[in-house]
């Protein structure tokens, strides 16, 4: 099946969580649409249905202060970080047309993760104390989606040469006494473009689909003139 890709560099979560939401609506009308978007976000917090607001060991004013929102959202989970250096990934389908349950996504989700990790010499893991991945006791990269009209949304977030300081102003998803990893505190420093190539090459290829790269303008494009429909 074919997906359309879309790089989107860095961009605001606000902005991207738009884009999500409208590309959402075109897949509930077209069920064989399938899109991959791939970002980095300025630093932001975002809160998961379960909420997480308690889980946050700073003030409102510190956020301000150090430049960094913070979001409430639809995802599962309750809250993480986002920031430059974190890759991003998110994989919108009606999950029937790919034959695929809920469960089967997420584990797909962390495989995906697992694997990019493997290439780049990062022995991670699952773990059953949270979805994601792991390395030992820390962890490397998070998974939050959520399920609109049959469609998958949000995603993963792995961390390459992310900041890790705001990931200590929080209980990570909702975790007491949890650490966060990146590929450069296991010693690993690729470049984030070389590990954003082997999760879509990975996500590809578990879903059997052909990534044909396709430029916001074009996708804005085809959200207007459905909404013209």
């Amino acid at each position: 099946m074919e997906a359309a890709w879309c790089d989107l560099e860095q961009m605001e979560y606000d902005r991207a969580y738009s884009l999500q939401t409208r590309l959402v609506e075109l897949c509930r009308r077209r069920r064989q649409s399938v899109f991959i978007l791939n970002v980095e976000h300025p630093r932001v917090f975002t809160l998961g249905r379960r909420g997480g607001r308690e889980h946050l060991m700073v003030s409102p004013e510190r956020l301000e202060a150090e430049g960094i929102q913070l979001v409430q959202i639809e995802r599962g989970g309750e809250i993480t970080y986002h920031g430059p250096g974190q890759l991003v990934l998110y994989p919108i389908f009606h999950l029937r047309s790919l034959g695929l349950s809920v469960s089967a996504y997420v584990e797909l989700l962390e495989e995906v993760m697992l694997r990019t990790a493997a290439d780049h010499g990062i022995r991670a893991c699952r773990d059953p104390r949270n979805h994601g991945v792991w390395v030992g006791d820390d962890k490397l990269g998070s998974i939050g989606i959520a399920i609109r009209h049959g469609v998958t949304f949000h995603g993963l977030a792995l961390n390459v040469n992310t900041e890790l300081t705001p990931f200590g102003w929080i209980n990570p998803c909702g975790l007491t006494n949890t650490r966060m990893t990146s590929f450069a505190c296991q010693g690993q420093a690729p470049e984030p473009r070389e590990v954003q190539q082997r999760l879509n090459h990975h996500l590809a290829a578990l879903l059997n689909l052909t990534l044909t790269p396709t430029p916001l303008t074009t996708l804005e494009a085809a959200l207007e003139a459905a909404r013209k429909d």
